[in-house]
């Protein structure tokens, strides 16, 4: 879809200038007139370094889909076009990335497309679960209604994942400087101190020997060192890509002593969320469980899911699979299985969404608070050890002068 720059004047006479999506060379200078300026010149952009620099940097994140959402669903509520609900939407996003994909749709469903199916061409953008319920709102009529609830969705999961990060922001931030400090230590600062202690004659403690000779290694092979490190890297990411490297990350995640939890509330309440999403949407069972593997975001409760639906396929009930794993607490087959008996299984589910829910954003307040007494006594043990192994027989040594 055609970008453009243009310059033009305004009513008070005053020069403007700035970036425009439309469809063709006319359709922007409409657009431009619109908004009262005039002696407008275009300049087709599209190809140009600039803008396939910004692609390159600006992906669609997170946040531009939650806002895309809300204003999406306000205006087919208001009994907006469909169209023109997306040429309004592309001016009011900042990213030209965003801007030429919703103009993309734009054009698709101008010319006869179904939205769901405009939107699926965009598959890094919108997930499978996205276009999903897109096309139950289409194929039901309640298209607004679908996307009011489809907006809450992706902003609930958007806050969820932005508490998250900013958990981990800090005892990142520290131990990452930590490690920094350290190597600087050993490599600059340690030799220095030691080497009075090297040309001595006393006997050197244990702990004192050890910090000497990873210093003098990290001294000798510190570029190696960082090549290693960068080679590994890269290897372990590859390797992650593959299927089992998921399988073996995600497992691990799930036994980690004080991570290991809160990862496993938040996939069951992925799990939950959008299960009950799908099935509010008018999704079959069978199809809600087949996109909400792939939602869900880890490869042990992707098989379980899959595991789940073949034994429905089969005619055994949903909470039949869930029972025997042990990465499912008992309490979620039990109340899945009254929902499946009482015939309200999507309502179950959003019990069972907001009290993980809870449990989450619990658990990452308390993890907050853990965090510094940890750093604080990793810190402690660092220092402790850097004086044990230096600092005392220097001490020792002054004694004996």
């Amino acid at each position: 879809m055609p970008i453009f720059r243009y310059k033009a004047t305004d009513g008070r006479g005053k020069n403007k200038s700035g970036r425009i999506v439309g469809m063709t060379e006319s359709d922007a200078l409409n657009k431009l007139r619109k908004q009262d300026l005039s002696d407008i010149t275009l300049a087709d952009i599209t190809d140009s370094f600039g803008i396939k620099f910004l692609r390159l940097i600006n992906g669609v994140g997170s946040k531009d889909l939650v806002i895309f959402s809300r204003q999406f669903s306000v205006m087919i509520a208001a009994n907006v076009p469909i169209v023109e609900s997306l040429v309004v939407l592309i001016d009011q996003t900042n990213n030209p990335t965003f801007q030429e994909l919703i103009a993309e749709v734009a054009f698709d469903v101008d010319n006869g497309a179904f939205l769901s199916d405009s939107l699926a061409k965009h598959k890094k953008v919108f997930s499978e679960f996205f276009v999903s319920i897109i096309r139950s709102g289409e194929t039901s009529g309640k298209l607004d209604e679908v996307l009011n609830y489809l907006a809450d969705e992706v902003e609930r999961n958007y806050d969820m994942v932005s508490k998250i990060r900013g958990a981990m922001i800090y005892p990142i931030f520290v131990l990452s400087g930590l490690v920094g400090v350290a190597v600087v230590l050993m490599v600059y600062v340690i030799p220095n101190l030691t080497s009075i202690l090297t040309e001595s004659s006393i006997e050197l403690p244990l702990s004192t020997r050890i910090v000497i000779g990873t210093s003098k290694f990290m001294q000798a092979y510190l570029v190696y060192i960082i090549i290693a490190l960068v080679a590994l890297f890269f290897l372990l990411r590859l390797y992650f890509r593959t299927y089992s490297g998921r399988r073996v990350i995600d497992l691990v995640k799930l036994r980690l002593p004080i991570f290991g939890t809160l990862f496993k509330y938040i996939y069951l309440m992925r799990f939950s969320r959008s299960l009950s999403t799908l099935l509010k949407g008018g999704v079959t069972i069978s199809r809600s469980l087949e996109i909400t593997a792939d939602v869900v975001g880890n490869v042990i409760y992707k098989e379980l899911i899959l595991e789940t639906l073949a034994s429905i396929n089969d005619g055994n009930p949903l909470s039949t699979v869930l029972e025997q794993s042990r990465d499912v607490p008992k309490m979620v087959p039990q109340m899945i299985s009254v929902g499946e008996k009482s015939g309200k299984i999507d309502s179950i589910l959003d019990r069972i969404t907001i009290f993980y829910g809870r449990e989450v954003s619990n658990r990452l307040d308390n993890l907050s608070k853990l965090m510094e007494p940890i750093i604080i006594v990793i810190m402690g043990v660092g220092v402790g050890i850097m004086v044990a192994a230096v600092i005392l027989p220097m001490y020792n040594l002054a004694n004996q002068i």
